[in-house]
């Protein structure tokens, strides 16, 4: 496998300004493939969806395409995939959908490792339906979901256990396997939150055993479009709010309102580009994708070292988490700084981090920081080099240095 880091920064027009864009764990830069495909669909003529002329065919072809191209990202079928414009907006739908099965007594998990938007929509569910929540805890030290309390939290009533791929704060990655086989040892459905995860290494929704697996396109270079995985057959056993008219089949009746189509030709768009970062090679766009992100792991998994050593190495730095597998994320704090003063200070050395909770509301809760302003995260994607690493790390260093002779 190969990866060429300048070749690919070459393909992301934004990355021409200069800036270090470390802030790819809230949104990425799209390369021009993707910027092409949205602009080509404007062009070519489009339509809504299930009409006797061309534009609405080509409508339709988009739609099916994005489905093919998302499907053969996490490993899921296309007749599976259900489209939205986000994750949160998805969740809240299927929370809906499964919450109205729900009956008072029955049980749900979830986890302070989450993003709020895996959490909040399943507690108000639960409110609802009169479901007791219980709750994974989270090693606030090491930051680990430890898997062991599941068989203590699981039981003949849980219906269902919501779980993250990744922390978006930490980069914890917990063994999602392992939780998803217990709770399908006690008949719970799994709802994954892969929003975090997919960007960072090859994803298998089998192999986790997600019953649900969200994602979200623009973590991956793609325009704001968000999807869940499933299975067709489970999707046909749900009965979510729908207009009358609206379809009945899946999953698009999963699917409110008219599609953003120009936007789904970029998830394409985006998928192939994924695809292609470790470089021409034979296979089906599968098999690429697994070469290509197994790749862009090796990678951030390199260069992330550097940039977590070198935040280490720092006065006055502290960091945040030491799961032994992990996204290539940091969350620290600077000694006498807020978190926002340090984000303000590196974007003005044209370093972007995000400050705060970052969503993570209940593993800030748990950390001690939420209260005080959260921690600043700095993240890698597989646009980034050294040199954005060496700048972050020298900027830092000038904040933590000027305060420790103050």
């Amino acid at each position: 496998m190969t990866f060429d880091v300048a070749a690919v920064r070459a393909s992301y027009p934004a990355l021409d300004d200069g800036t270090a864009y470390l802030d790819g764990a809230a949104g990425t830069q799209v390369p021009t493939t993707v910027i092409d495909a949205i602009t080509a669909a404007y062009r070519s003529g489009i339509g809504n969806v299930g009409g006797s002329f061309a534009a609405s065919r080509r409508a339709g072809e988009i739609v099916s395409d994005c489905r093919r191209a998302v499907a053969d990202l996490v490993g899921g079928v296309p007749e599976g995939i259900v489209l939205g414009p986000n994750t949160t907006s998805l969740i809240y739908r299927f929370s809906q959908a499964l919450g109205s099965t729900w009956r008072r007594g029955d049980e749900i998990v979830v986890s302070r490792l989450d993003h709020d938007a895996n959490i909040r929509p399943w507690l108000q569910a639960a409110a609802r339906a009169g479901v007791v929540v219980r709750w994974a805890e989270v090693d606030p030290a090491t930051g680990e979901l430890p898997v062991e309390q599941y068989d203590t939290l699981l039981g003949d009533r849980t219906r269902l256990v919501a779980v993250t791929a990744a922390s978006n704060i930490l980069g914890t990655r917990p063994d999602v396997a392992a939780i998803t086989a217990k709770a399908h040892a006690v008949g719970a459905l799994t709802y994954v939150d892969g929003v975090h995860a997919t960007p960072h290494g090859p994803v298998d929704v089998t192999a986790l055993g997600a019953d649900f697996y969200a994602t979200s396109a623009y973590k991956w270079s793609g325009p704001h479009i968000g999807a869940v995985a499933a299975d067709p057959r489970l999707l046909e056993s749900l009965s979510p709010d729908k207009l009358v008219c609206s379809p009945v089949a899946v999953p698009s009746r999963f699917e409110t309102g008219t599609a953003p189509f120009a936007d789904l030709a970029g998830v394409t768009a985006a998928v192939d580009h994924l695809a292609a970062l470790a470089g021409p090679g034979s296979g089906d766009r599968r098999e690429r994708l697994l070469r290509s992100m197994s790749a862009v792991e090796s990678s951030e998994r390199e260069l992330f070292a550097v940039m977590r050593r070198g935040l280490a190495e720092l006065p006055g730095v502290t960091l945040y988490g030491e799961p032994a597998h992990r996204t290539a994320t940091a969350y620290f704090r600077v000694a006498g700084r807020t978190p926002r003063e340090v984000s303000e200070r590196l974007a003005a050395r044209g370093v972007n981090v995000w400050d705060g909770h970052c969503y993570a509301w209940e593993l800030a809760g748990a950390l001690g920081l939420r209260d005080t302003g959260g921690a600043v995260r700095a993240g890698l994607v597989h646009y980034n080099d050294r040199s954005d690493v060496y700048r972050l790390l020298a900027a830092v260093a000038e904040l933590a240095c000027t305060k420790e002779r103050q």
